[in-house]
């Protein structure tokens, strides 16, 4: 898994009937989005999201696990 995965910081931006998530690992700074409808439960918001930036982070890592020969 990736080096951090602690604190994971979640913005919301509502724009109409949608809404754009951003989660933020705190350690590492890296972060991703997704948008979904406004009317979508918070907490399901916040599963998709947490769940994107574990696959980031996770690719990066094992990308970074490689190296170059």
């Amino acid at each position: 898994m990736a080096e951090s995965q602690g604190r994971i910081i979640f913005e919301f931006i509502t724009m109409g009937t949608s809404v754009k998530v951003s989660a933020i690992d705190a350690k590492s700074g890296t972060e991703v989005s997704i948008v979904g409808p406004a009317n979508a439960p918070r907490r399901s918001l916040e599963r998709t999201a947490a769940s994107k930036l574990r696959f980031v982070m996770d690719k990066a890592a094992k990308e970074a696990g490689r190296g170059s020969f």
